[in-house]
């Protein structure tokens, strides 16, 4: 490996990529999770909402983080 670089990627860009769009991919694999427990305990329209809420509610504070970096441009 030539100057620490992976592909051309130093570790830098290699941990901002993945912490953005593997996080991402991620949390979309929990939320077809999330369905599937709905659907095989015939949760119901409430009871599908309750889960998806409370499961999916630590999966906000990701996403607005990525929100406020993207206005505050940092």
């Amino acid at each position: 490996m030539e100057g620490g670089t992976v592909f051309g990627l130093n570790e830098e860009q290699i941990a901002d990529f993945f912490s953005t769009w593997g996080v991402g991919a991620f949390i979309l694999f929990m939320l077809f999770i999330i369905g599937e427990i709905a659907y095989k305990s015939k949760a119901g329209k409430t009871g599908t909402f309750v889960l998806f809420f409370v499961l999916a509610f630590g999966m906000v504070g990701f996403i607005a983080k990525s929100v406020i970096q993207k206005i505050w441009g940092m």
